[in-house]
């Protein structure tokens, strides 16, 4: 099967999502022959295959490809990092931004790394709260740092265009380690560096 975009994706795979959601479409009361739905099933498997890729990824692996030796011992902020990721629940969008810190004790990574693991654990059927510890976890695990912080802000759509319909709320999440959460001073730093208030 060819594909006309630069993602690669299994095609026995493709092909069976394809045939359900053929069957969904249908269930749902639509004609799958007529023309604009002809190709749809094939489009929609394609784009969970890729709104889900983070399930192939290894974000520890993401990490250490770009691992290296650095005395530095302040704080290393990656602010306003865009997220989109599928509510678990719903099958529908949240999307936000994270911030994450890291205070270094011997290893940095490079900063498109932290942003490639926000993505690869975004790229998953997620809640918000675990995808924040998830991140913060796997930075803390892998770097070995002196303290991680992840702050996440998303707008969920699940809340927003079913249910209670609150198109404004934002839900705000928050996961520490080490310093950032024995020494409320260097939690302030990180809060007023990336403009988040949690009270």
């Amino acid at each position: 099967m060819a594909f006309k975009n630069t993602e690669e994706y299994d095609e026995r795979t493709t092909e069976e999502l394809a045939t359900h959601y053929k069957a969904i479409i249908e269930l749902l009361g639509e004609d799958t022959g007529r023309e604009g739905l002809l190709k749809t099933p094939l489009r929609v498997a394609r784009s969970m295959q890729f709104l889900t890729k983070g399930y192939s990824e290894d974000g520890a692996e993401i990490l250490r490809s770009a691992m290296f030796k650095e005395e530095y011992r302040q704080m290393v902020v990656v602010k306003d990092i865009e997220l989109y990721s599928l509510c678990e629940h719903h099958l529908l969008p949240f999307y936000g931004k994270a911030h994450v810190a890291y205070i270094p004790d011997g290893y940095i990574t490079g900063l498109s790394k932290i942003a490639r693991v926000v993505e690869t654990f975004a790229r998953r059927l997620q809640v918000q709260e675990r995808l924040t510890v998830q991140i913060r976890d796997c930075i803390q695990e892998t770097l070995h740092p002196l303290g991680v912080a992840v702050v996440i802000e998303a707008a969920h759509m699940c809340m927003q265009i079913r249910g209670v319909q609150k198109q404004n709320s934002v839900t705000t999440t928050s996961a520490f380690t080490g310093a950032f959460l024995k020494d409320e001073r260097t939690r302030n730093e990180f809060m007023n560096l990336i403009g988040v208030n949690l009270h």
